[in-house]
């Protein structure tokens, strides 16, 4: 503990206060991230068998069995295929409804997106800035010592100066990786919520076209 707690010193000495951004922005990434995977695990994001099933047994007509395979599902679109199930008949008013309430859930899941965006985005520019003011100071010490110019000195501030693009797109790259996960589940879960609505709003098309090909 006192190794990792001289390291970290270590670091915000060399980089000064860009390595102590980027760090915060670092460790608020991956609790944000940590917080949305427990979040989606909370909200059964993924598991969703029963409502496929359920879907499944809408499709060909047997909407009480539907409902009743649905409310086994733990998840959160359970609620959402419920309702949508419990409509009788089609309207453009239920479907609006229905939509609505599948963006909310699904705004649920989008929460914090936007802040890990803009880490990803704002820490290899603030990288890069460290590195600019670093390279300022270097240049400026190798003025300051006239002719008399101590290359090793020289390679160590520009070393120093980098370090903070490197961290920066240390942080940035890990956290795009994260963000482009939970976006694809949330994807998926978007196109689930408009096949629950539009399977429980024509429910038995499945049974009407056995019977035309009858």
């Amino acid at each position: 503990m006192t190794d990792a707690l001289e390291t970290v010193q270590g670091f915000l000495a060399l980089g000064g206060p860009v390595v102590a951004i980027l760090l915060a922005m670092s460790m608020l990434a991956l609790a944000l991230v940590l917080v949305k995977f427990l979040q989606f695990q909370r909200a059964g994001v993924g598991n969703h068998a029963a409502l496929v099933a359920a879907l499944n047994q809408a499709d060909r007509g047997a909407t009480e069995a539907a409902l009743r395979t649905a409310e086994m599902s733990r998840t959160h679109l359970a609620p959402l295929a419920m309702l949508a199930l419990g409509v009788e008949g089609s309207s453009e008013a239920a479907r609006a409804r229905l939509t609505g309430l599948a963006e909310e859930a699904l705004a649920r899941l989008q929460s914090g997106f936007r802040l890990l965006d803009s880490i990803a985005q704002i820490a290899p520019l603030l990288g890069l800035f460290g590195t600019v003011l670093g390279m300022i100071a270097a240049f400026q010490a190798l003025q300051e010592t006239g002719q008399n110019v101590d290359p090793a000195a020289l390679a160590g501030g520009i070393w120093v100066a980098l370090l903070t693009t490197a961290m920066g797109l240390g942080v940035a790259m890990p956290t795009a990786l994260a963000l482009t996960w939970l976006e694809s589940r949330v994807a998926r879960e978007a196109r689930l919520a408009m096949q629950i609505i539009d399977v429980a709003l024509c429910r038995g098309l499945a049974q009407s076209a056995g019977r035309a090909d009858g």
